[in-house]
C-alpha cells in the first residue's frame, strides 16, 4: 500500500460516507458500561461488544485487506467474532475497530476505485463478487449503516439514550 490515489470528489464523497457510520457506531456504544456492552437483549444473542467485533473482522478487515488488497490473514470463526472473551476489555475491542478502519482507509486510498478484488480471495470465499471497489466500499458503507442502526436500538433498550428523537414538530 504504497501509492495513493487522487482523492477525487467520488472517492471524497465514498470514504467521508464511512467515515460517517464508522463515527456513528462509535458514538453508539461510546459511555455505556462493560457489562451493557457485553448483554444481548435481543433473541439473537448478540452483544453490542460482538457487533463492533463482527464490524472489524468480517467488515473492515475482511472487504478492505482480504478481498482488495488480497492479505492473506487468517479468518476466524463467526463464534471467535462474535463472543467476546472475558480477558479483551471493551477497550480493546474499539481500539481495534479504529485500527482496522484506519488499515481499510490505507488500502482504499492506494487502490483504483475501479479495481477488482484479488483472484485468490474470490477463489478462497465462494460467493464474495467480483466487483469494483467503489462497489466494495459501498457495501462497507450500507453495512456499518445498518449496524450503527441495530446499535442505536440496543442502546436504547439498555439505557433509554436516543441517537434520533422525532417529536411532533418534526414530523411532516
Amino acid at each position: 500500500m504504497t501509492a495513493t490515489h487522487d482523492p477525487g470528489p467520488e472517492r471524497e464523497a465514498l470514504m467521508e460516507s464511512l467515515r460517517d457510520q464508522r463515527a456513528h457506531v462509535l458514538r453508539a456504544v461510546e459511555g455505556l458500561p462493560e457489562a451493557d456492552l457485553r448483554r444481548s437483549v435481543l433473541p439473537s444473542g448478540w452483544t453490542p461488544l460482538g457487533l463492533v467485533r463482527h464490524l472489524t473482522w468480517d467488515v473492515e478487515r475482511f472487504w478492505f485487506r482480504v478481498v482488495v488488497a488480497g492479505e492473506r490473514l487468517p479468518m476466524p470463526t463467526d463464534e471467535e467474532v462474535w463472543q467476546v472473551p472475558g480477558s479483551v476489555t471493551a477497550d480493546d475491542v474499539v481500539q481495534a475497530y479504529r485500527a482496522a478502519a484506519a488499515l481499510g482507509d490505507e488500502v482504499v486510498a492506494a487502490a483504483a476505485l475501479d479495481a477488482r478484488p484479488a483472484r485468490w480471495a474470490l477463489e478462497a470465499f465462494p460467493g464474495t463478487p467480483d466487483r469494483a471497489l467503489r462497489a466494495t466500499v459501498l457495501h462497507v458503507v450500507t453495512e456499518t449503516a445498518a449496524h450503527a442502526g441495530h446499535l442505536d436500538v440496543v442502546r436504547e433498550l439498555l439505557d433509554g439514550h436516543q441517537h434520533l428523537v422525532v417529536t411532533d414538530g418534526d414530523q411532516a
